[in-house]
């Protein structure tokens, strides 16, 4: 008898658990609400720009590699990239310029030069963050937190012994001010809280664990764009035989006798032996599974920051910039503050510029840019978005505008905004928050939803919104997570 499997959603996550369960065997229909696939991770084309619409940073390749490898196929035949040598450029209100090189010795060696620290100090931080990430990965990223077996290891018991040189009991902030005197460099470091959607004064200082992913494992660009890894592993689900459904919303998650046995939809109900879903939990609970008993502990956590996106075709007009990743920086604890609390208006936000044309032909028209130009904002829930576009937009382009010495309204020959509001509308992504629950807290990690319930069998969950947390390489994980559970009931 074949095993079937059904997956809600099309997100990054949802692919990698369908590649992967399809790889042992298991017939898999996806079912997406959407007319493609990838959730966050899409794009559009318009007079002549090609705008990657949502992660603009690839680290950690090698989880894509695996599900090539997994697969049994050559990934040269889906999917290319390169590694990239300088991973941002980070502009200050002071008129610093430094540009955070990939190489970890370059990059100590010029930051030792731009700020008021020394060489040694700095490499002495990212052994730290390596030898956090070292620690916990095993037990926090690659396996479930809510099964015995995984606390029943060497690994889980080297992370406990060690528990207290994760520095879970202070802030971000306040580690990396314990590590650093330049206030700039401080910023510089804190600004990896964002990465989770998270504050660096309250996310715990384990998070100084991200930069190792950047300065260790590199940081690249995929050829031809962001959007290429959903379309490189959509193709791969395709020519493994995973069924697609676009256009077709899913509206109960159907349940007997605490079983998940099937799915609704508007025009039948379809059964399988596992379901998956991909969307975030909150709606998964309060739309699929409107009549179970959801977590309300679990839901009602503080949302992650979302954000503001300018989508800007830049005339050939504009000085070249030779710049990829650009931060525009400031001394940020009022905005930080302000977005966890909900208020909105920044009248000198924070901002980063991904432009694209420079790694991906065709992106623009000839001697043309493309700008992804983001500000972090709280998740919505009701604000004047409208008119906070409206005063964004403003204050972005004047704080560009005297960085910059060029008056950046004047080279905008096309435009497109998301908000908080269209991140929700199109992704199914809770108040457009973009990684669910934020890490403002040091048992962040045990209290995301984990990829499956006691409650009901036969049911797991992917995705950025749960365990182990947001973004490709932990969505790619969580997608194997679900698979694994399910292939050792399988097999």
């Amino acid at each position: 008898m074949k095993v079937k499997a059904i997956v809600i959603g099309s997100g990054i996550a949802g692919l990698a658990s369908a590649i992967r369960l399809r790889t042992v065997g298991i017939d898999v229909d996806v079912f997406e609400m959407n007319s493609y696939p990838g959730g966050k991770l899409t794009a559009f084309s318009k007079h002549g720009y090609r705008f990657d619409m949502g992660p603009s940073l690839f680290t950690m390749p090698q989880f894509v590699e695996e599900l090539f490898t997994v697969s049994g196929k050559k990934m040269a035949d889906y999917f290319s990239y390169h590694k990239k040598e300088i991973i941002c450029h980070y502009f200050y209100e002071d008129g610093t310029l430094f540009r955070a090189h990939a190489d970890q010795d370059v990059f100590a060696e010029d930051a030792a030069k731009v700020f008021d620290t020394k060489k040694e100090v700095i490499k002495k931080y990212l052994e730290k963050s390596e030898k956090k990430y070292d620690i916990t990965s095993p037990l926090f990223l690659e396996k479930s937190l809510s099964k015995m077996s995984t606390y029943f290891s060497m690994g889980t018991l080297k992370a406990i012994m060690l528990m207290s040189s994760l520095d879970i009991n202070m802030s971000l902030h306040d580690l990396n001010l314990s590590e650093f005197s330049d206030k700039r460099l401080v910023q510089l470091f804190d600004r990896y809280a964002t990465y989770n959607g998270s504050s660096p004064y309250k996310t715990p200082g384990i998070m100084s664990m991200i930069p190792h992913l950047e300065q260790y494992y590199g940081t690249y660009f995929p050829d031809g764009g962001m959007h290429t890894i959903t379309k490189s592993l959509y193709q791969l689900a395709k020519d493994l035989g995973v069924n697609f459904h676009f256009n077709t919303k899913v509206e109960k998650i159907l349940v007997k006798n605490r079983k998940a046995i099937g799915i609704k939809t508007k025009k039948s109900d379809i059964l399988a032996n596992y379901i998956i879903s991909n969307s975030d939990i909150v709606p998964t609970y309060r739309n699929l599974l409107s009549d179970q008993k959801a977590p309300e502990k679990i839901l009602k956590q503080p949302r992650s920051s979302s954000a503001l996106i300018f989508y800007w075709g830049i005339t050939k007009e504009f000085p070249e910039l030779n710049l990829h990743n650009i931060f525009f920086s400031r001394s940020y604890r009022k905005e930080f503050d302000a977005i966890f609390n909900q208020n909105t208006v920044f009248d000198d936000p924070t901002i980063y510029v991904n432009i694209t044309s420079k790694e991906a032909a065709g992106d623009a028209p000839v001697n043309c840019e493309n700008w992804f130009v983001m500000i972090n904002t709280p998740s919505n829930t009701g604000q004047d978005w409208d008119e906070i576009v409206k005063r964004s937009r403003e204050n972005i382009q004047k704080k560009l505008s005297r960085l910059l010495g060029q008056n950046i309204a004047d080279f905008i020959a096309f435009e497109s905004v998301m908000d908080p509001r269209g991140i929700e509308n199109n992704t199914n992504s809770y108040q457009g928050a973009l990684y669910g629950a934020a890490s403002n807290n040091k048992f962040s990690a045990f209290l995301r939803h984990p990829n499956f319930t006691q409650k009901i069998s036969n049911l797991y969950f992917c995705g950025g919104s749960v365990h182990p947390g947001g973004g490709i390489p932990l969505c790619l994980l969580s997608g194997k997570i679900v698979s694994e559970l399910i292939t050792k009931k399988v097999i």
